[in-house]
């Protein structure tokens, strides 16, 4: 394995197929909740995975019948109080999302289990998703009090229609791994012992198809995403899951949505909506 791995603690690395690199998530934590260090790891891979010539396609996969419940709420805590820490956690969702879609390498998720926030970033974000039928899915974040963004923003509405998106990101309410798949939500649903060998079946298929062609596909498919990614704020696609304004006072039980006004609305590096003179 390239020494390039070696920095990391909470991934584990393979090789299904000499071309294929499967990333399996190692969380300390139940449910393969995705512990601070994890986090930060899975929004860094995407780069280390596109530089390296020897990977033609990747699998992201979870330890077992696990796959990711999500945050840690302990570290979310942390990161409503601490405002450094605030923008390093949306620095490193931003990277996690758009480090995906601009990976030129394609990348086959494979989820059994739970999948939540970060970890259904993780699944859906993928170029193939492939999942459990059995599997339990859902974005979390109105239930800690979070609006949903990251990635939630940018794909459901075009994977399942905004009329879908809009329920389940505001009622957070959870689905199956069969109802992902009726509503495009995901590539496929399968029985869950057949998911890791299909998702091995179809990185093999990709990794041995002629490699311009794969990245250039999805380059020119995930400009359907980047289109779609929020405007609001600058620098970052992410900013609208921000559990406080982005300022260092802010503590997430005061905030408020913006209210539209008269004039012309325009994003604020902040995430707000400012008003200019008409």
């Amino acid at each position: 394995m390239s020494d390039r791995y070696d920095r990391y603690t909470r991934l584990k690395f393979d090789r299904p197929h000499p071309r294929v690199l499967r990333i399996t998530l190692a969380s300390r934590l139940k449910l393969g909740a995705m512990e601070a260090e994890l986090h930060r790891e899975v929004s860094e891979v995407w780069a280390d995975v596109d530089a390296d010539p020897t990977v033609s396609a990747v699998i992201i996969t979870g330890d077992g019948k696990t796959f990711s419940a999500g945050g840690d709420l302990n570290h979310e805590r942390k990161v409503c109080d601490d405002y450094a820490l605030r923008m390093q956690t949306l620095k490193e969702a931003r990277n996690l999302v758009l480090g995906m879609v601009n990976c030129t390498k394609p990348i086959v998720s494979a989820a059994r289990g739970w999948a939540v926030g970060a970890g259904l970033a993780l699944l859906i974000m993928a170029d193939v998703s492939i999942a459990s039928e059995d599997a339990k899915f859902s974005d979390g974040h109105l239930k800690i009090g979070v609006a949903a963004g990251d990635h939630a923003t940018i794909i459901w509405p075009l994977l399942c229609g905004m009329a879908k998106a809009k329920y389940y990101l505001l009622t957070a309410d959870t689905i199956t791994g069969a109802e992902a798949e009726r509503m495009n939500l995901i590539s496929m649903a399968l029985p869950d012992d057949q998911v890791e060998a299909r998702a091995i079946e179809v990185a093999t298929k990709l990794a041995n198809s002629a490699p311009a062609a794969v990245r250039w596909t999805k380059h020119m498919l995930n400009h359907w995403v980047r289109q779609a990614t929020p405007r609001m704020t600058k620098d970052s696609a992410t900013a609208t899951a921000a559990p406080a304004t982005a300022s260092p006072n802010g503590t997430g039980r005061s905030c408020r949505p913006p209210i539209p006004c008269s004039g012309r609305i325009s994003g604020s590096s902040s995430g707000t909506l400012t008003r200019r003179r008409a």
